[in-house]
């Protein structure tokens, strides 16, 4: 299964128009754009996680996936635009917002093609060096012809009304500043029978924990070892567990607490999957490569945390920070009298984490 939490920003920018971007939205965001663009200009290889999440990934979240018949994330994308295909036989246009190195769209494309179906894809990105990699990707898997590869700004994105059959933003929406402008411009460009997919994060912003799940882990870190208190990312010992804003330089989960509240608001949900919060905490990039899979112990203490997990979000005491989704246009379900598909009762309102009036945004 692909990676569920990618440090890749995807969201696009000309350098022909950074002073516009500078005056719009003021120099704390160019500063921001400019980290980004200087932290990824060589990044070649964005699924890399610890072994211990891949343990976790398919031991506690691929049964929820199967259970709604996805049978992988890049099969989540491909098998929708195979179906728009095969239902109306013709060019399937497709927009990926936030493409980065291209890497998935190229995977999706791949597995599209061998089915026979025609498509389009067109990718988008502020990163000029990433979407160079995809063109270089696309040439080398012999499907350019299938790719549009456009450089932009999605605050200045034009997009032509109904363009697209689907929409596709693959760990992308918790790097963007105006998701607002991102979704309207999506729901502009979308057709009326069109989808939108997404798998990103929807925990609070810069992947911090909400109050609830950090007393937890914190009660949790005070049991373990000093050996799994290393900080591989940011290289130092945490005797006590940081709730680290990593959103304070560049976009990363910028604004990933507001993502599942708009969707609310803007689309229908045709299936939604959400799953995981504490136990990100012990196998990501940074606590992660401190737990081997072939550690019977750390199995154990990895496994009881991913039970509580589970059990915590079923039971509505922490939310969960990992978002599958299938949208389309606002009243479109209910024209269908089609019902979402979620996993056991854990609907989006359901998952969705409210604001309490003494918190702040962070």
């Amino acid at each position: 299964m692909k990676r569920f939490q990618e440090e890749i920003h995807r969201f696009g920018i000309k350098t022909r128009i950074l002073n516009k971007v500078k005056s719009a939205v003021g120099p704390k965001y160019q500063s921001r754009i400019n980290q980004e663009l200087e932290a990824y200009k060589d990044n070649t290889n964005v699924h890399d996680l610890p072994d211990i999440f891949h343990y976790v990934s398919n031991k506690y979240w691929r049964p929820k996936f199967q259970a709604l018949e996805i049978r992988g994330i890049n099969e989540f994308y491909s098998d929708k635009i195979y179906s728009v295909w095969e239902r109306g036989k013709k060019r399937v246009a497709v927009c990926s917002v936030g493409a980065g190195n291209c890497d998935v769209e190229v995977e999706i494309a791949e597995d599209v093609r061998q089915r026979g179906a025609d498509f389009i894809f067109t990718c988008i990105d502020i990163n000029a060096d990433m979407l160079e990699r995809g063109k270089r990707l696309a040439k080398q898997k012999e499907i350019e012809q299938c790719f549009v590869f456009s450089e932009t700004d999605i605050n200045y994105w034009k997009v032509a009304p109904g363009s697209f059959d689907i929409f596709i933003a693959n760990q992308s929406l918790h790097h963007f500043v105006e998701l607002e402008i991102l979704f309207d411009k999506i729901i502009l460009g979308l057709k009326d029978n069109g989808y939108f997919l997404t798998m990103d994060m929807i925990g609070r912003n810069g992947h911090m924990r909400w109050p609830e799940a950090l007393k937890i882990v914190h009660q949790i870190w005070s049991f373990l070892p000093d050996k799994y208190k290393y900080n591989h990312q940011l290289k130092r010992f945490e005797e006590i567990y940081e709730n680290w804003d990593c959103s304070s330089e560049g976009f990363e989960g910028i604004r990933a607490q507001d993502i599942l509240p708009l969707l609310i608001d803007k689309f229908d949900f045709e299936l939604f999957l959400a799953f995981g919060n504490l136990v990100d905490v012990f196998i990501d990039r940074g606590f992660g490569h401190n737990y081997q899979r072939d550690s019977e112990q750390d199995r154990t203490i990895i496994d009881l945390i991913a039970t509580l997990d589970e059990c915590l979000i079923e039971n509505g005491v922490i939310k969960p920070c990992h978002m599958v989704a299938s949208l389309q246009k606002k009243g479109t379900r209910q024209k269908t009298g089609s019902r979402t598909k979620c996993f056991k009762h854990l609907t989006p309102k359901y998952c969705l984490r409210e604001l309490k009036a003494e918190e702040t945004t962070k």
